[in-house]
């Protein structure tokens, strides 16, 4: 093997090394991370007390395909909300 055909197959060699370690320290976990924010989502159940990525915190009064009702505040406030802006479920309902 020529000089220069093997420095072209160690940079080619380098470079899928860079690749996977971007892959196994940023996307791999990344990618882990929005498939537990998306079952978390689509776990949602009447009664769990939720966190808005506003900060909102609230109790879900009614699940719908896309949206979330929230009860916010003393007077139970019912506000409807995009299920993409449920940030953190804290507790699910006291029967669970």
């Amino acid at each position: 093997m020529n000089p220069q055909t093997q420095q072209m197959l160690m940079g080619v060699a380098m470079w899928i090394g860079v690749f996977a370690i971007f892959y196994f320290l940023l996307i791999r976990p990344q990618k882990k991370k929005d498939k537990q924010l998306k079952e978390m989502r689509q776990t949602l159940s009447v009664g769990d007390k939720v966190t808005t990525i506003g900060g909102i915190i609230a109790n879900v009064a009614k699940v719908d395909e896309d949206y979330v009702t929230l009860e916010i505040g003393p007077s139970r406030t019912k506000v409807p909300f995009e299920r993409w802006a449920i940030g953190t479920v804290e507790s699910k309902k006291a029967s669970e």
